[in-house]
């Protein structure tokens, strides 16, 4: 009898150990979201909950038919999910001007999170930038990743060698400093000038450093045609080298001559998921990219030393002429180039390469030469197919991200996606086409994007977390923005939370800036 009183004293203090004690309720909520379709975050069936929010946090979960509240919002035949988390975000300036840090065009999309320093882009000093976000407020959260062109820049310039081991100690040094600041990994930019001149060696000397503080390493690969495989296998290495998980940005298989071999790298990286390695990816719902006209034909090559290398070169016939030849080749594999912006001549706005040229009764490599040597334009690529978003899009393990930025309506007419990435995965993928499942599409833009930085506080509805919450109609949720017309806000969301704060109530932004830094968490700090 004793050894059964001691073994029931032993089991019943295992079970409290192991199970997490239940969340105390709440004896009243600022905000309760009642009879809502809830989407957790992590995939699996919706159910019909309430959800409070107080202080901040999401305090309760479930049926709180007894809770008082402040102000209770129903939400029968609406949806609650996390607030969408964008991977892959190029706001890095306009997250801090006046005219665009309220990011109004990712709040409507259900954004309240995104993640600067992509393509090897961004501010290095993380600390710095922080500062910035929390001083002046912001309409989203910010997390930030350290960018590697722009530390290889800061170092040694746009050349194209390999660093010194003085420079490549002082990237490392950098690099350090800026994951003790709260940077969340490290990314590159492998087409652009300098990351495009970086070695494998050099990204992964620095990765390790990322790798020592719990960062994960993101990455615009070095190719994405031809190539593709070559790139995604370089990735692969760079984090098998670091002893870090590998992230591949806009994942997907760009020009004619590459349609289908996306399959191929999936299959890799499906592969060296099996083996245990961390590999995640992510993409937007659209057929076309949007880079620089520069990044898109010339040769890495001719682009050294930035806008002036560039423009130096073309002025020399010689070199001019090779550099034609290269751009000709690039355009033969490409289905429309849409010039998005152009300094010069705005009516080439909204028109393709092919109409100019057509137009004007020339060729297009000519065409695009002339753009470059008077300062380059912004295009927009229609490179990929439908099959290959697709097929990219049912994998557990791609997320959503729009490679956008905050935008107001300007002289440009850029791609779409930073007006309609999320609402068009929600509204025409998954409850139009039933590409993918609603569960499913809420996963990849909320907890898998949470998983994948790391971010421990949100990304899911449950109690305890950041009050980081989206309310939307299925009925009509919806992206509006077109490549006509790209300044079109999303519709169909119509509650936005950050941090508890009401920054769209009712589909209407309410000039909230309750969106902060998010630092990451490191040994070093």
């Amino acid at each position: 009898m004793k050894f059964l009183r001691w073994a029931a004293f032993v089991l019943a203090g295992f079970a409290s150990a192991s199970t997490p004690a239940a969340e105390p309720r709440p004896e009243r909520a600022e905000v309760l979201l009642r009879g809502a379709t809830l989407y957790d975050g992590g995939g699996g069936e919706p159910k019909t909950a309430d959800v409070a929010l107080a202080g901040g946090k999401i305090v309760a979960v479930g049926n709180l038919a007894t809770l008082s509240a402040d102000r209770t919002i129903e939400c029968r035949g609406l949806a609650v999910a996390p607030g969408f988390i964008d991977l892959h975000n190029h706001s890095d300036r306009p997250i801090v001007a006046p005219a665009t840090r309220a990011n109004v065009n990712f709040l409507t999309q259900g954004c309240t999170t995104i993640v600067t320093g992509n393509c090897g882009f961004g501010p290095i000093d993380v600390a710095a930038y922080y500062r910035q976000i929390d001083e002046a407020g912001a309409g989203t959260n910010v997390a930030h990743l350290i960018p590697h062109g722009d530390l290889r820049d800061a170092v040694f310039g746009k050349a194209d060698r390999a660093p010194t081991s003085a420079e490549l100690e002082k990237m490392l040094t950098l690099a350090d400093r800026a994951m003790r600041d709260g940077a969340w990994g490290m990314s590159t930019g492998l087409i652009y000038v300098p990351g495009t001149y970086a070695k494998t060696a050099e990204i992964a000397a620095v990765a390790r450093v990322v790798a020592r503080h719990g960062g994960f390493y993101a990455s615009h690969i070095r190719n994405e045609g031809r190539q593709l495989l070559e790139a995604v296998e370089e990735a692969i290495a760079i984090g098998r080298e670091a002893g870090c998980p590998v992230h591949v940005s806009h994942f997907k298989a760009s020009g004619r001559s590459s349609w289908g071999s996306l399959h191929v790298a999936v299959e890799l990286i499906e592969r060296e998921r099996r083996r245990g390695a961390r590999i995640t990816a992510d993409q937007y719902p659209y057929t076309a990219s949007s880079t620089s006209l520069e990044a898109t034909v010339l040769p890495a090559w001719s682009r050294e030393g930035g806008r002036k290398g560039i423009e130096a070169r073309l002025a020399d016939p010689a070199q001019r002429a090779k550099i034609r030849e290269a751009v000709e080749k690039s355009l033969d594999d490409k289905v429309r180039v849409q010039i998005a912006g152009y300094g010069p001549r705005h009516e080439y706005v909204g028109r393709s390469l092919d109409e100019i040229a057509e137009a004007e009764g020339r060729p297009a490599a000519d065409v695009a030469l002339e753009m470059e040597s008077r300062g380059g334009a912004r295009i927009v690529n229609f490179g990929m197919h439908e099959d290959d978003v697709i097929l990219a899009m049912r994998l557990p393990w791609v997320a959503t991200a729009s490679d956008g930025s905050a935008k107001i309506p300007d002289g440009e007419q850029p791609h779409p996606r930073s007006f309609g990435t999320f609402t068009r995965k929600l509204g025409v993928y998954a409850l139009k086409n039933r590409t993918l499942s609603t569960a499913q599409a809420v996963r990849s833009s909320s907890g898998l994007p949470a998983d994948i930085l790391g971010l421990k506080d949100r990304g899911y509805v449950r109690p305890g977390l950041a009050a980081d919450v989206v309310v939307f109609d299925p009925a009509t949720i919806a992206d509006r923005a077109t490549y006509d017309e790209p300044f079109r806000y999303s519709v169909g969301v119509r509650y936005v939370f950050v941090n508890g704060t009401a920054a769209l109530f009712d589909g209407v932004p309410t000039g909230a800036l309750a969106g902060r830094g998010l630092r990451h968490a490191t040994p070093g700090r």
